[in-house]
């Protein structure tokens, strides 16, 4: 059963100007989410992180309540040897997921060189 459905559209540019904040970025992804952009270059990365960013504004539509009392950096955005997107929930966010009753999130990412969008689908 379908418990949520949220989605989400971040400017790329929004995330370039965070990149030149000392330590900004740090506070809004996982370690590995970091570390997974970096491998992309310089120009994948913006496009990365602000895909990742809209995936977790879109979890926390999806859950109905918004991302109030989560950490970002507990969302995390992996994709799997395909590519295909996958969310990853830790602490806060995996304790607001089980509150809401949902099992599992579904994950689907796009970009272009100015705009991301993520939907995400939560499944009880």
């Amino acid at each position: 059963m379908i418990l949520g459905v949220g989605i989400d559209i971040v400017r790329v540019d929004r995330i370039r100007r965070w990149e030149e904040v000392p330590g900004l970025v740090g506070r809004y992804f996982h370690p590995e989410e970091l570390a997974d952009s970096r491998a992309r270059g310089a120009g994948g990365r913006s496009l990365s992180l602000a895909a990742r960013f809209a995936a977790k504004e879109a979890f926390g539509k999806a859950l109905g309540t918004g991302l109030a009392g989560i950490r970002l950096g507990d969302i995390q955005v992996a994709n799997d040897a395909n590519g295909r997107p996958d969310i990853v929930l830790h602490g806060t966010a995996l304790a607001r997921l089980r509150e809401s009753g949902g099992s599992r999130v579904h994950l689907s990412l796009t970009h272009d060189s100015e705009n991301a969008v993520a939907v995400a689908i939560i499944e009880g």
